[in-house]
């Protein structure tokens, strides 16, 4: 991906974002709504696809909403939920069914810890929009996939929350929202990564909230807290906030402020890779049937 520079003001902080997803374990299923809508469009897309799948990865599962989902959609399937937040995956653990069980992973995409095609079907979530690396979650989603294994996604592209990147705009030189990768450079990526036949389009959705502060409550509630190298490290005070609040006002209709959410929808086959890239120098692989001795029990 392009890079601004020595210093990135957009660059991810990876424990900040971590910390987020921590802190809002228990308030995302109910906080997350538009990432529950998302889902759903993403998880309809696969009835398109001809695919009964041996083993599924949720790539960031979050609290499990998507792992279940697919353990009901591929019964027979093994499904592993995979995530950096041992909270969330807490959580994911009182998504399971009595009789729809999925095996819960606590790890990093930048490095899974699962043995080269191992994987028929990756499914992601949104959870590309917080990876310091991309490049690199898409190399090493190739890895694990199978040849003519699916990778089936979701990002955000740039125009997402522009309406409250530029009310901060307004208020302070700080970054108070993320920078979004634009759909072209994704499947450059991915091209990158060694997929095949990328298939890429954006929808864009509008969403209401009564207030800013709702707006506000609910980004935290779900995780989405700002974890940019360049975030204001204290508080923005309260008249800086009602700054904030007024500039959102203009995007106010019939009482309602209005967001811009930018969706990314991508799939992608896995091509055959070369060799020397199906294991790592000195990797350890992990057999999937061990995988889920990698979680405390008390999670």
């Amino acid at each position: 991906m392009p890079s601004s520079g020595p210093y990135d003001e957009y660059a991810l902080d990876p424990r900040a974002v971590r910390r987020g997803f921590d802190r809002a374990s228990a308030s995302y299923a109910n906080a997350a709504g538009v990432q529950a809508e998302i889902r759903a469009r993403l998880l309809e897309r696969l009835d398109l696809v001809k695919l009964q799948p041996a083993t599924v990865l949720d790539l960031g599962s979050a609290s499990g909403q998507s792992s279940r989902a697919l353990k009901d959609r591929y019964p027979k399937s093994q499904v592993i939920a995979l995530d950096a937040s041992l909270p969330m995956l807490s959580e994911a653990r009182r998504a399971q069914g009595l009789l729809r069980r999925f095996q819960r992973v606590a790890a990093d995409a930048h490095r899974l810890p699962i043995r080269a095609e191992a994987i028929d079907l990756a499914f992601s979530n949104l959870m590309l929009a917080w990876c310091t690396d991309p490049d690199r979650v898409f190399s090493e989603t190739a890895r694990v996939l199978r040849a003519g294994g699916l990778f089936m996604f979701t990002s955000l592209g740039p125009d997402t929350l522009r309406e409250l990147r530029e009310a901060f705009r307004r208020v302070d030189a700080h970054t108070h929202v993320h920078r979004f990768i634009d759909m072209h450079d994704i499947g450059d990526a991915l091209l990158r990564a060694g997929f095949a036949e990328p298939v890429m389009d954006t929808e864009r959705l509008t969403v209401t909230y009564a207030s800013a502060e709702r707006l506000m409550e609910d980004l935290r509630g779900s995780g989405a807290a700002n974890a940019t190298a360049g975030r204001r490290r204290g508080l923005l005070g309260r008249n800086a906030w009602g700054e904030v609040a007024r500039h959102l006002d203009a995007n106010r209709e019939q009482g309602l402020l209005k967001l811009s959410v930018e969706v990314v929808y991508g799939h992608a086959w896995r091509a055959e890779l070369p060799r020397s890239r199906r294991e790592r120098p000195g990797e350890v692989a992990i057999p999937i049937a061990g995988i889920g001795r990698r979680i405390d029990p008390k999670y």
